[in-house]
């Protein structure tokens, strides 16, 4: 990091917030006062961000944050870019942080263990028996993932209890272990999976982002997308060659930016068909 770089943090709580509205306008007004940019999502059910700014301001934001004790100690993912990752910073009212459309899972009553970073890469390194479960959308997927790792396919995370559905009987009695980006969404899917009998659910802690960081990246392929203008960031937490298509925001590399299906601002590989 130099001193004239972006810090971009990102973390969630699952808290339950009985004044959700009442702390939009409160947090619009402050990120705005210290010119953050970025999403923040609040719910009756918690908060999930991803702001970027100076180091003074991310500094200063958390610390506002945690004059209210329900959001002490929210664990951070911290990764820095030389140019703003973001366009606008918008604090918005939402039914869940992170959005699957069932009632009945709250990880505050249950949600899978936690397996740290280098225990996964533990396992990896001994060949143990142990099933890699991905959470995330196709197009991430598309970017990156670890080696073997079972993908779902999913449009959307609201996808994944049906697509779950479709895992072999047998994988009910198997160590699984599910990954996503910064693990927010594996602290429902795991109870999800759990609630469906899966027996041995385990989520990565602190997601793709903090494997990367505490490991390097092992048995990792590709890179790892990421929700704002850098698009991936490679094992060592940079900004990669990754744009989005300015379409159909579909995440394009290097190889599908050479293709004959792709003119800037006009159309790429994956809706080409729609446009031309």
């Amino acid at each position: 990091m130099n001193e004239n770089s972006v810090v971009n943090i990102a973390g969630y709580k699952f808290e339950p917030l009985e004044n959700p509205v009442d702390l939009v306008r409160m947090y619009q007004q402050k990120c705005d006062e210290l010119k953050l940019k970025g999403t923040m999502l609040i719910s009756k059910n918690g908060i999930n961000f991803s702001l970027a700014g100076t180091q003074q301001a991310t500094d200063t934001i958390i610390a506002f944050l945690e004059e209210d004790n329900r959001f002490l100690n929210i664990p951070l993912k911290v990764t820095y870019s030389e140019t703003q990752p973001f366009r606008r910073m918008k604090v918005r009212l939402k039914k869940e942080i992170i959005s699957l459309g069932r009632k009945d899972i709250n990880p505050r009553e249950l949600t899978g263990e936690r397996i740290s970073p280098q225990d996964l890469k533990n396992l990896l390194d001994n060949k143990e028996d142990v099933l890699v479960l991905d959470t995330r959308n196709e197009y991430e997927t598309r970017v990156g993932k670890f080696e073997n790792a079972i993908d779902l396919n999913l449009d959307t995370f609201r996808d994944f209890p049906k697509a779950i559905e479709s895992l072999p009987e047998e994988y009910k009695d198997k160590q699984i272990v599910m990954y996503c980006t910064g693990g927010i969404r594996c602290e429902k899917a795991s109870a999800v999976m759990m609630k469906a009998g899966f027996a041995d659910v385990k989520q990565l802690e602190g997601g793709v982002l903090d494997y990367f960081k505490e490991t390097g990246g092992a048995y990792w392929e590709g890179d790892c997308f990421v929700f704002d203008e850098r698009v991936a960031l490679d094992t060592e937490l940079n900004e990669t060659d990754y744009i989005y298509c300015y379409i159909c925001r579909e995440p394009l590399s290097a190889e599908e930016k050479a293709s004959p299906d792709f003119k800037i601002n006009e159309y790429c590989p994956y809706c080409v068909k729609k446009t031309v």
